[in-house]
This record gives C-alpha cells, structure tokens and sequence, in this order.
C-alpha cells in the first residue's frame, strides 16, 4: 500500500512509520519541514493549514490511505478533507479519549457515548490561538471527527486513543513529575475520589494504528489495552523503580497531578476487540513500559 503519513515525527507516529516499514508498505511523510524523514521515507514539505499550498505540494499523488496523526481542529478536518479526499480511499485520523471529557459514567464508554454526526461544529472559534487550542484539545478533535464524520460519507476511521505510556522519548513529562515527588517524598495533588483510567503502551498503539490502515472499518473506535490504572498502581510500579516514598494529598478544589481523574470515563475496547484486534492487558507493560521513560531497571 501506498501509505500518507502526516505529521508522525515522534513518539508513537515514529513506531507506526517503522512497522508499516516493516510490513513492505510504501511510506510518505509530510510535514512542516522541522524534521526529516526516516531512511525509506519520502518527504513532502507543506503547511496543512494551507490549502492551496498543500494541494500544489501533493500535486497528482494519491494513496491507499492517509493516516493523520496532527488534527487537532476542524479547520484542518476540512482542508485535509477537501484536499485528500479525493487523494485516498482510507482516511485514519488519531484521535483521543479527551473526546469524552464531559462524560461521567462508572461504566466503560462505548463510541456511541459521542457520536461526531450529531456534535456541532464553531469554525469561528480561535483554533488558530494556541493557548485556546490547548485549553480545548478534546473539543478541538470532537469537532474534527464531526468534519470527517459529515454526509456525504468520506472513509475515515476516528482512533480514540487512551492515555499513552512508555518510551524513552514520551515527552509529555507525566511520568517524571511523578518520579521527583517519590523520590523526594513530596506531596501528589489528587482529587477525593480519583477513579481509574484506561491506557495504552506506546508500542501497542503504533501497532493498533498500522493494523487499522489496513482495515475498512469507518467510524470511532477506542484503543486501549485491558484493565485500567489507578493513580495508586502507577505510583507504586515507579515507587520500585526509583524508591522514594509515594505521598498522596486529596484536594476539593485546584489542579491534580496528571493520571487522576475526578471523573470516571474509562474506554470501552470491545468494538476494536470485535473487528479482530487483540489488546494486551496493563498489567503486561506497565512495569517495563515506565523503565523505558525513567531510563531504569
């Protein structure tokens, strides 16, 4: 297959070049320039957020699939849409849990919990300000998935994906602001109730993404392995690691730590698990999935 990656620079897009690599597809990748392309990549520079610009850059190329891995607003739904429609019969957009923020269910969260054809969609909303857009991530891809989910019907596979974990390069910092508090004893802000939460090895959901590429399944669907975290787990999994002392302070009011939740809206995996991939339980990963990032044993 003839394979569009955009954006997939880093940390899990990295993985998934390399796997769809490995699987003999042919892989192009195109960015902003900042970064190169892996050895046996082709590289196509180009502004996604200017369409004219992104239409010269891809000239008469087409592809079997395009998997974006940076959408991050509906404005770039439509550009990508426009412009790649016609250039590809699979559309694989990387999207999030945060597309559930305003659930609070005790109960897994199915797709259905937000279906794209019903939420509406602001292009007059300021997605161009990046302190606005960080402010509204799951709300910028609930309004993505929207555009991609609109009539008439365009091939795109929305991936839910859960909190991710693992990896030397996972530059989210998470991991570590828990590891210095540990080894220094310092108090971790959680809510009074912190629910549990679903997650995702690093390797795991590059290998989700390169097996949906080749899927035809249309529409939302969640990846996360089996069996939610609470905050205590992971704590405890990095407290053997780095030593130190895990510390817990419940709050009413303010902001916790990352990986706790005031809110339950743990995914559902059984559609993904039903269209025939099989997720790995946490418990697999987690302790070798947190070396990775601490840099230990």
């Amino acid at each position: 297959m003839d394979i569009l990656i955009i954006g997939g620079n880093r940390y899990f897009g990295k993985r998934l070049t390399t796997r769809l690599l490995d699987s003999g597809h042919s892989v192009t990748l195109l960015n902003r320039g900042s970064s190169g392309a892996p050895e046996g990549v082709a590289h196509i520079v180009a502004d996604r957020n200017d369409e004219a610009a992104l239409e010269k850059a891809l000239g008469d190329l087409t592809f079997d699939a395009v998997v974006d891995q940076v959408c991050y607003t509906p404005l770039q739904a439509g550009i990508a849409r426009r412009v790649l429609g016609p250039r590809t019969r699979r559309y694989v957009m990387t999207s999030t849990v945060e597309v559930y923020e305003y659930e609070d269910s005790a109960a897994p969260v199915r797709e259905e919990a937000v279906d794209p054809r019903t939420v509406a969609v602001d292009p007059d909303l300021p997605w161009g300000d990046q302190e606005f857009l960080d402010a509204h991530y799951g709300e910028g891809k609930r309004q993505a998935e929207a555009v991609f989910a609109a009539e008439p019907a365009f091939p795109c596979a929305a991936v839910r994906v859960a909190h991710v974990l693992g990896g030397a390069d996972d530059f989210t910092g998470r991991v570590g602001h828990y590891a210095d508090r540990i080894r220094a004893g310092g108090p971790i802000a959680v809510p009074v109730v912190n629910h549990p939460a679903t997650y995702v090895y690093v390797e795991e959901v590059a290998e989700f993404l390169a097996w949906a590429v080749e899927q035809e399944f249309t529409g939302a669907v969640n990846a996360h392995s089996h069996g939610p975290l609470t905050t205590a787990e992971i704590c405890a999994e990095i407290e053997r690691r780095v030593g130190g002392r895990t510390e817990f302070r419940e709050v009413e009011v303010g902001e916790v730590s990352p990986f706790s939740f005031a809110r339950s809206y743990g995914m559902d995996n059984s559609r993904a698990t039903a269209l025939g991939f099989s997720f790995r339980h946490s418990s697999e990963w987690l302790g070798r999935a947190l070396s990775e990032t601490l840099g230990v044993r």
